[in-house]
């Protein structure tokens, strides 16, 4: 979907997205202790500011102008400190080893370019740092509900896996997702992996 088109749809909403943080982002990292955080494709900033009101310091991404400066003014708003990022993450390269935290949320685009971000997303975890994926996963497409219906945009926990450079598989795995009013539940891949400490 090109940029415009995100504009778009982020401009004819109050929320595109939940208010609230990502469940499978709280479960995986609501324990840990704040640092530094690098939200990629951040939206509206929901993720981002949920990190900022535990003490982490944040930096959310997006190539949606609409959605950052949604996300700014609701951190403005809710009176927490979190810096927004207008940038194409295919073009886009975070300071290596500088983020304990990296998260990347439903970011769907094809293999080919998912592979350069995510390399550059795992190449940005500090030692002892961790990195959480959570996309629509392939399966989806045939027994979930809800998502992307191209399934080159779409992917599984073992290639998510496979894509992560330097980086310790802690989890990997398909995880559901309730949908109100479904009768069936999204599927989702999720990867949680780290960067070893120093010896």
């Amino acid at each position: 979907m090109k940029r415009e088109d995100w504009d778009a749809r982020y401009a004819a909403v109050e929320n595109l997205w939940a208010v609230r943080p990502n469940r499978f982002l709280v479960a995986e990292a609501g324990e840990l202790r704040p640092g530094i955080a690098l939200d990629l494709a951040c939206g509206e900033g929901q993720n981002a500011i949920w990190l900022a009101s535990l003490g982490w310091e944040v930096v959310g991404v997006d190539y949606s102008e609409v959605a950052i400066a949604k996300a700014r003014a609701r951190a403005e708003r809710d009176g927490v400190e979190a810096e927004f990022v207008c940038a194409d993450l295919v073009g886009y390269t975070p300071d290596p080893h500088a983020f304990d935290l990296v998260l990347v949320l439903y970011l769907h685009i094809p293999a080919d370019q998912r592979r350069g971000v995510l390399e550059r997303a795992a190449a940005a975890v500090a030692p002892g740092g961790t990195f959480v994926f959570v996309g629509h996963d392939l399966t989806n497409l045939t027994d979930g509900v809800g998502g992307p219906s191209d399934p080159r945009i779409l992917c599984t926990p073992e290639e998510i896996a496979a894509e992560l450079p330097g980086l310790e598989i802690e989890r990997a795995e398909r995880v559901l997702r309730d949908v109100g009013g479904e009768e069936r539940d999204a599927i989702d891949a999720l990867v949680r992996a780290r960067r070893p400490s120093p010896r």
